[in-house]
């Protein structure tokens, strides 16, 4: 015997004179119910949220580090300081997707299509948001999205291309509106392109700027990428180079996002730890998954995607990140800000022809709002 297991949208009542279980279709309004979630794992890793009333461009204003003591004479009152402000401007767009189905499916099926349906919706959902926030935040050109470097029209990534990793030209909202990490040599205030270079830490602007080979860019190439056929490469060397980057910003470097194809180079490398347990295998009747012992581990990277350290740092992998680039964060700062006019709504729609119909669409828009807080390392 066959037990079908009814979805959201059915329930089972005894017909008139029958034992049998009759399908019942349930209001499809509050089917949708179910499906109005604002839960995305990438946003609440990346980024600081926050609300506006309004849609278009919006501008989000930061406070400085910009006051200090001064030594003064007995009773005399000191000048007074206040507060320098830098302005972020966001881009908040509307998505959407329109889900329909038949009505004589969901009468007729032995399953429930628009359950079906409204699964793999939301499914798109979380990977719509999860490619925009990945590719934004690693810089990487894409027409949908509008992210990457806009240079007379044409969508390029940060890297490997004349001026676009300057902070002169990543700075400018009508060229990168997703912004980006500090750019290579943020120059003078006088020319108002290091407005976004503060001095945290022990670090001057100066002897920032003048670190190694990169002038301070937070956009760098790989050190093992000369001379290598291989995209998918990462070195001790890139992640020392990295830590002391965010670290003259007076910011503390503590994860490493890699892809699945850096997985492989990072287990080469001895120092890197995989989080195995040490408990044994051991039956338990309680149902302890503690009694799994290295299935923990296995069991954490399929829901967190957290597969070990390197150095202190927290390694994540996702497979939107592209094998040619990886990036190391202080996630205790949010490097982007996701700034939402409405959350992700589900309504019925009714477009006739016997096809029932849902709409899904939410506003919101994503930005790097934290320039010292993140290091992309180029490995092609």
């Amino acid at each position: 015997m066959v037990t079908t297991k009814e979805g959201i949208l059915t329930t089972q009542g005894a017909g008139s004179g029958s034992t049998s279980a009759n399908r019942v279709l349930v209001d499809y309004k509050d089917a949708l119910q179910d499906y109005r979630i604002t839960n995305l794992p990438v946003i609440d890793m990346f980024a600081e949220r926050f609300t506006t009333e309004t849609g278009g461009d919006i501008d989000i204003t930061f406070a400085m580090q910009s006051m200090n003591l001064e030594e003064i004479e007995e009773g005399v009152t000191p000048k007074y300081q206040s507060t320098q402000m830098r302005n972020e401007r966001v881009s908040v767009k509307e998505w959407g997707i329109a889900v329909g189905v038949t009505r004589r499916m969901i009468e007729d099926s032995r399953f429930s299509e628009v359950e079906l349906a409204l699964n793999e919706a939301r499914r798109a959902v979380d990977r719509h948001v999860t490619a925009h926030a990945v590719k934004a935040l690693f810089g990487m050109a894409d027409s949908t999205f509008g992210t990457g470097f806009n240079d007379s029209g044409t969508l390029r990534d940060l890297n490997g291309h004349a001026n676009c990793d300057a902070e002169a030209e990543i700075t400018v909202f009508s060229t990168n509106a997703h912004g980006a990490f500090f750019g290579e040599t943020p120059g003078t205030a006088a020319s108002g392109q290091d407005s976004r270079l503060t001095d945290y830490g022990l670090y001057s602007a100066s002897e920032y700027n003048a670190m190694g080979t990169n002038n301070g860019s937070h956009y760098i190439s790989s050190a093992s990428a000369a001379g290598s056929s291989s995209t998918a490469e990462i070195t001790l060397a890139d992640l020392t180079t990295a830590i002391e980057l965010i670290g003259s910003k007076g910011l503390n470097a503590d994860t490493v996002v890699i892809s699945p194809s850096h997985y492989k180079a990072l287990l080469d490398l001895a120092d890197f730890t995989v989080p195995f347990s040490s408990t044994t295998w051991a039956s338990d009747s309680a149902g302890d998954s503690a009694a799994k012992g290295g299935l923990n581990y296995v069991d954490s990277v399929a829901k967190t995607g957290l597969v070990g350290q390197i150095y202190g740092l927290n390694v994540f992998v996702n497979a939107y990140v592209p094998m040619t680039k990886f990036g190391v964060f202080d996630m205790s700062v949010n490097p982007m800000a996701y700034v939402e006019r409405r959350g992700l709504t589900v309504e019925e729609a009714n477009p006739g022809f016997g096809i029932v119909g849902s709409y899904m669409s939410m506003r919101y828009g994503l930005k790097i709002v934290r320039p010292e807080a993140g290091v992309i390392v180029t490995s092609a």
